[in-house]
């Protein structure tokens, strides 16, 4: 009898690619694939911060550049794939929120949500591909969603749309690039405390409201979903295309 042996969450020899890769959730995915032995491409529109983020995993004796692009912008992200190798790993993870009653949101605030968390995410993730299909480069796709993408939420009407959105994207994904060997996947976490967040948690109610939530009993932290980032990036994950990885301390749960 042959003992089995558990799949490889080595990524070595890998290109990964982390959109909104400056800051917060963000850089500790970049740090986890590149801890993995990826080489990885952090993304945004702020070059200092990624350059910053990049220098500090090159120092740790990992291997990361830095790309200043706007994932906005379609046709410089066509361009930028177009003239890349293909990556093996995606995790589009660029987003916002304008969290307020649905009353008062406006065509402006609906337009900023749904064409960065959707729109974007879309036509990143198809640029990416086409690079793949090209040149027949097996990958993940890893999109960050959110516990919104799976149940609703006060004043996160347009936050809920975007990310059910995004949900039903990836399995649609999925089923067209399983027969490629490229797997489409989301993570879908509870409040994390991070720069763009930390405000929201100085109000003491709203703080108490999300932790009444979390039977864990804590806020999360982008530490928290760096092993969901590794374990979906690598064969580990093999069998997995066209779900969604929760990461939310049982909020969904009830």
């Amino acid at each position: 009898m042959t003992l089995p042996s558990t799949p490889s969450f080595r990524l070595d020899g890998t290109r990964a690619l982390v959109t909104g890769a400056g800051r917060g959730i963000g850089l500790a995915a970049a740090a986890a694939l590149a801890q993995a032995g990826a080489h990885v491409t952090l993304v945004a529109r702020t070059s200092s911060e990624i350059e910053a983020g990049a220098a500090k995993i090159v120092a740790a004796g990992h291997s990361a550049d830095a790309a200043t692009l706007d994932v906005s912008d379609l046709c410089a992200v066509e361009a930028f794939f177009a003239a890349r190798d293909a990556f093996h790993v995606l995790l589009n993870n660029a987003g916002t929120n304008r969290p307020k009653p649905m009353w008062e949101a406006s065509e402006a605030d609906y337009d900023a949500v749904m064409d960065l968390n959707v729109k974007s995410a879309f036509f990143v993730a198809q640029a990416c591909v086409k690079r793949m299909l090209e040149t027949q480069t097996p990958g993940s796709l890893i999109h960050m969603s959110s516990q919104m993408g799976h149940v609703g939420g006060p004043n996160r009407a347009l936050y809920c749309a975007s990310k059910w959105a995004l949900e039903g994207m990836n399995k649609a994904f999925a089923l067209d690039l399983a027969r490629h060997r490229i797997r489409s996947n989301t993570i879908a976490p509870t409040f994390i405390e991070t720069p763009l967040t930390k405000p929201f948690f100085e109000d003491p109610d709203f703080k108490a409201s999300v932790l009444e939530k979390i039977k864990i009993g804590r806020i999360g932290t982008p530490e928290d979903l760096m092993g969901a980032v590794l374990f979906l990036a690598s064969d580990a994950s093999a069998m997995m295309t066209g779900t969604s990885l929760v990461v939310d301390g049982g909020w969904t749960a009830e």
